[in-house]
């Protein structure tokens, strides 16, 4: 057997690590070209330039590498929002930051928005199954509902708000603008992907959510 090290070269050390996130990437791409029944595990590892058989071997099957990339683009955002610091912050500055980072996450992620819609309509049936996602979310709430007591024992913010209930009309405002950008410029007859459209209605969702905060 010829020796490797005699035409210095030397063998190839695997990297499990990288070679996964290679197949996040690529995966994440195909199911937001094609959702969850139009993407190919032919197409994935195409696209991630390694062997088919590796996906198999990370992830079992098409369906855990798809709850695999759903839990990466929540963990995402939850990551985004826990640098924003908004502990300690003026409980009315950290709320609008708190919008204005939900809003600019989404605009410069529409592949979250193609994912989610795909997840939607199969009925949740891999988000279910995730333990991570109720974790990522709950101390969250809790610092919602930390801010929002704050705010009411400084007279800013009504009693009576439901910290869940805030995030989500937070997320909704938003998330609706970008899901439905093209129909909602042809209806309206302007385009609302401009960049003066976005800072109006990032605007509108500050302005709108804080005044349903003042008693």
């Amino acid at each position: 057997m010829p020796d490797r090290r005699a035409n210095g070269k030397k063998p190839q050390r695997r990297n499990p690590e990288a070679t996964r996130q290679k197949l996040l990437i690529a995966a994440r791409r195909e199911f937001a070209d094609g959702g969850l029944a139009g993407a190919r595990v032919d197409e994935i590892a195409a696209r991630a330039g390694v062997n088919k058989q590796l996906v198999y071997h990370y992830f079992g099957d098409k369906d855990a590498l798809y709850l695999a990339v759903l839990e990466w683009v929540y963990e995402e955002i939850r990551n985004h929002e826990h640098a924003l610091n908004l502990e300690g912050l003026p409980p009315e500055q950290a709320i609008r930051k708190l919008i204005e980072s939900s809003f600019d996450h989404l605009d410069a992620h529409p592949d979250f928005i193609v994912l989610l819609n795909d997840e939607n309509r199969g009925g949740a049936r891999h988000v279910r199954t995730s333990r991570k996602l109720e974790a990522m979310h709950s101390p969250l709430v809790s610092l919602v509902d930390k801010i929002l007591k704050q705010g009411v024992r400084e007279g800013i913010f009504r009693r009576g708000i439901n910290p869940v209930h805030l995030y989500i009309s937070i997320a909704g405002l938003s998330y609706f603008f970008f899901s439905n950008t093209p129909t909602l410029s042809a209806i309206f007859g302007t385009d609302l992907s401009k960049p003066a459209a976005k800072r109006a209605r990032r605007k509108h969702v500050v302005d709108l959510v804080l005044q349903a905060l003042r008693p």
